[in-house]
């Protein structure tokens, strides 16, 4: 049988607020807001060793952990690194804070459900 990549993925939820400053006014970006974000970590491989596995998921969990105990009840803006908190700067702030104990992070998903928005940043 041909060994074929796989994917894995864990999902968590954290509250945040934020403002982005440079947007224009009367869409309501300029105050001081929060939202539900919900956080998807991907990884992909060969699944492999004597479980077969791609990742085991305590380590996507971990990862989600350490992502929520600085992101959760937190104001984006005073975060290094998130001075502007769009999603796609969100989404590249969390690939590069987990990928050190996720060498196989294949996307980062952030969504705000209760607007229909996500980004998925893919990443090489």
């Amino acid at each position: 049988m041909k060994r074929r990549p796989a994917s894995i993925s864990r999902a968590a939820w954290f509250e945040a607020a934020h403002h982005l400053a440079e947007c224009a006014d009367g869409q309501g970006y300029t105050h001081m807001h929060g939202h539900s974000f919900l956080v998807t970590l991907t990884v992909t491989g060969i699944p492999d060793g004597p479980n077969g596995w791609v990742e085991d998921l305590a380590s996507l969990k971990a990862a989600l952990e350490k992502v929520r105990a600085t992101l959760d009840h937190a104001c984006l803006n005073d975060i290094e690194g998130l001075q502007k908190p769009s999603l796609e700067r969100l989404c590249a702030w969390i690939a590069a804070y987990v990928q050190p104990d996720l060498p196989g992070l294949s996307a980062v998903e952030v969504s705000r459900p209760s607007l229909n928005e996500t980004c998925r940043l893919k990443l090489d």
